[in-house]
């Protein structure tokens, strides 16, 4: 067995980046906002170009290696699409 972590916690330089993706994921009015004017909405988060890049279209992997945390970057793209097409997915 292997002593190394399975799960490499976020760091706190990434603290917006995820209060970013939490509330693409948890805010409906933020998601709109975003969905309808993405650079608009990043400018109300103090936010990297390199994180701007990485969530405008959401780009998983450049997320996750400035500290992204997985489940939120795949939260927030399913309500990204969720607003994109209400019809094609399931409320939860």
């Amino acid at each position: 067995m292997s002593d190394a972590a399975h799960y490499n916690f976020t760091p706190a330089s990434a603290y917006q980046l995820n209060r970013c993706l939490y509330l693409l994921k948890s805010d409906p009015g933020y998601c709109e906002r975003f969905a309808a004017d993405p650079a608009a909405a990043m400018t109300e988060l103090d936010l990297s170009a390199d994180e701007r890049a990485a969530l405008s279209p959401l780009d998983r992997d450049a997320l996750v290696a400035r500290g992204a945390h997985p489940y939120l970057v795949f939260m927030a793209s399913l309500r990204l699409r969720m607003a994109a097409d209400s019809g094609s997915l399931e409320y939860f």
